[in-house]
């Protein structure tokens, strides 16, 4: 017992430390996240989190480091069709849920995702669910699918009320760096107990407009005074277009890969994320073997990547 509360602290540490690095990636990832209500992300207890889905996993992970609780997640099963797929998304508490194209012989395995969503709300934990079940990359809102209403009633079935919070997440564009994030979060009041399908629907139908009024793209006209050329921009550009070779190669690589598909967005970021810090590494030594000294090479692998963020308008 002792082994296993060592094992869970230390895998709970590991979380939070994840979720900081993955904020320290969005910061240079995203010119801007904008959040509305931050004070409902401290958050305990049981907890569902619905939103809309309009960046495939990157919604999932700009919505879920953002929370200070552990947020598990139900993603698209098509993702988890091969082994170390399944094993890397589950260390990200990520759920499998599939959809008839994926195949009628995997529809069985919705009911483990909708039991094991239902049993982790029962434990006191935080649940994400992206209730169109769909991502086109369009901030316009899908018709919703009927999980997250079963999920409820289930959760309600064992003699758990969760809170409910309605998460709305904006773009600006869907195709890379520099992008402009809005988020609004809400409580969200639900004293129905579900039984019939009507209940459902009557959920579905007060989601749906509760999630829509939160659903805010971030501006695309910019005025003449932000548009400006500064020092700092000309600066941040220049540090960019010095990281080109890293950086193009593997862009165009996702992009070759990911095409046809969301997919783009949350696999470039997650690449760059494993990746970058191998490239200021390879920077850091190679200034080192010139004789720099530490100190001028430690500001200069922070300040590429924070330069790099000013480099977009």
């Amino acid at each position: 017992m002792v082994r296993f509360f060592y094992i869970y602290t230390n895998y709970t540490k590991l979380v939070s430390l994840l979720k900081i690095l993955i904020r320290c990636a969005l910061f240079v990832f995203c010119k801007k996240i904008q959040i509305q209500n931050k004070q409902h992300l401290t958050q305990k207890g049981p907890l569902l989190i619905i939103a809309n889905h309009p960046d495939s996993f990157l919604d999932a992970i700009i919505i879920g480091s953002y929370y200070k609780s552990r947020v598990h997640f139900l993603a698209r099963g098509d993702a988890f069709t091969k082994k170390h797929h399944r094993f890397l998304l589950g260390l990200l508490n990520m759920i499998p849920v599939y959809r008839l194209r994926e195949g009628k012989e995997f529809l069985h395995l919705n009911e483990y995702a909708f039991t094991a969503a239902k049993n982790l709300l029962a434990k006191g934990e935080a649940v994400l669910i992206f209730i169109e079940g769909i991502c086109l990359n369009t901030n316009e809102l899908q018709p919703f699918k009927k999980g997250t209403a079963r999920i409820l009633q289930g959760t309600q079935e064992v003699g758990a009320q969760p809170n409910i919070h309605i998460a709305g997440i904006a773009y600006n564009h869907f195709f890379g760096m520099g992008k402009r994030v809005n988020i609004k979060i809400d409580p969200f009041e639900f004293n129905t107990i579900i039984k019939t399908g009507k209940d459902r629907v009557d959920f579905n139908d007060a989601v749906f407009k509760a999630l829509k009024n939160n659903i805010h793209p971030p501006e695309i006209v910019i005025n003449k005074q932000n548009n400006k050329t500064t020092p700092l921009l000309l600066l941040g550009r220049a540090v960019r277009f010095l990281q080109t070779p890293y950086y193009i190669p593997i862009k165009n690589f996702i992009y070759q890969k990911t095409k046809g598909t969301v997919f783009y967005d949350s696999v470039l970021f997650s690449v760059l994320l494993l990746t970058y810090p191998i490239f200021l590494l390879l920077i850091g030594l190679l200034m080192y073997l010139i004789s720099i000294p530490l100190p001028i090479i430690f500001i200069i692998l922070v300040g590429l990547p924070l330069l790099s963020r000013f480099g977009v308008k």
